[in-house]
């Protein structure tokens, strides 16, 4: 599924053409999607198909294509301090987009039938954390993946604001992922071939409104013996920030804000600029003919409006290699690093608050 838009160069190429195709909408989930960057989540051999608008999977691993995401996100209607609960969580690149909207007093939890694409998603996890120039831009509900079969999730469990199902939902479990929502919550998830949202209005009333045509492998049955126990899935806790963890929340804002006050033109959520779309000039020529001996040959002569033409060409080459240069000079400030590290303050505490960040 996916090829509605044009494939990019790099992410913010992708994330261009989503806009100018209406399926990123909002500004806040154009930021979350500039901030993770897609080919993170791919495999270093595939690295190179990660920009198209198109499904990817390999094994297990799996990610669905960017204009599907883009409908799943801009759906779901997120702010900050939600609760999220992602059915299929895979290598949790969803995951960690809705944690940058929701931030750090939300919930943010994932499902994922498969041990070795929850590692996966574990490793990409930790290596924006640690790696990333968006995770100093932002304030970050950090998501946590279990293993389990998410049709079979514990009755006991809690109820979240938001929830997305990545794979197809049969009609007879459509009312099993309705109970898992909140009052007033918002449920996205494909059944019966159409991406589906499900907004909870009372304790037994629901509105659905279909969003896109879309195709998706079916959510997978746990097969057992007759009699046998199903596993039961328990979702992780939701639990109560630590003094010391909320310290860091608060001071790390804090600088963030100051930062922002001194410095208004320094944001640290630098949008890039968009690519210029080159203009293409048609070209013209104007056949001549010569006379070599007593034949007479065509001969073709560039005329002025190519040569124009091309200077501009050259021209607009020029100024997008010089917004490149900016672009990444702007990418390579960390202010609120730069503001911890002046603190006076032990090392293991400044480094504490950078999340252990060596960059």
């Amino acid at each position: 599924m996916g090829g509605a838009v044009s494939a990019g160069e790099d992410n913010d190429d992708l994330i261009d053409n989503l806009k100018e195709a209406q399926y990123i909408r909002t500004d806040k989930v154009e930021q979350a999607f500039r901030a993770i960057d897609r080919g993170d989540y791919y495999l270093d051999d595939y690295r190179d198909n990660a920009y198209k608008d198109l499904a990817w999977k390999h094994g297990n691993i799996h990610l669905s294509a960017p204009c599907i995401y883009s409908e799943v996100m801009e759906a779901l209607k997120l702010k900050t301090g939600l609760s999220f609960l992602n059915l299929g969580s895979g290598t949790g690149y969803l995951s960690t987009m809705v944690g940058l909207i929701i931030g750090p007093f939300g919930v943010n939890h994932g499902v994922e039938l498969h041990k070795d694409v929850v590692e996966y998603a574990r490793e990409k996890l930790d290596d924006f954390i640690k790696n990333s120039d968006s995770f100093d831009k932002f304030e970050f509900c950090e998501p946590v993946f279990v293993v389990g079969n998410c049709l079979e999730i514990s009755a006991d469990s809690h109820q979240y604001d938001r929830i997305y199902c990545g794979a197809g939902v049969q009609k007879d479990h459509e009312n099993y992922m309705k109970v898992l929502l909140k009052i007033g919550g918002i449920l996205v998830m494909p059944i019966e071939d159409q991406l589906t949202q499900i907004t909870r209005t009372g304790q037994c009333s629901w509105e659905s409104k279909n969003i896109l045509a879309v195709s998706f492998a079916p959510l997978v049955q746990q097969s057992r013996a007759d009699g046998e126990k199903p596993d039961s899935v328990q979702l992780p806790p939701v639990t109560v920030r630590s003094l010391q963890d909320l310290s860091r929340i608060y001071i790390r804002r804090t600088l963030r804000d100051l930062a922002n006050e001194d410095s208004p033109d320094k944001e640290l959520v630098q949008r890039v600029p968009q690519k210029r779309k080159r203009r293409r000039c048609r070209r013209r020529r104007i056949n001549t003919y010569v006379f070599v001996g007593n034949q007479l040959i065509p001969q073709t002569v560039e005329s002025e409006d190519e040569e124009q033409a091309e200077e501009e060409h050259k021209e607009v080459e020029e100024e997008e290699e010089r917004d490149i240069g900016d672009i990444e000079i702007l990418k390579q400030v960390n202010v609120l690093r730069d503001q911890i590290m002046a603190l006076p303050l032990p090392e293991s505490l400044k480094a504490y608050l950078l999340y252990y960040r060596e960059k």
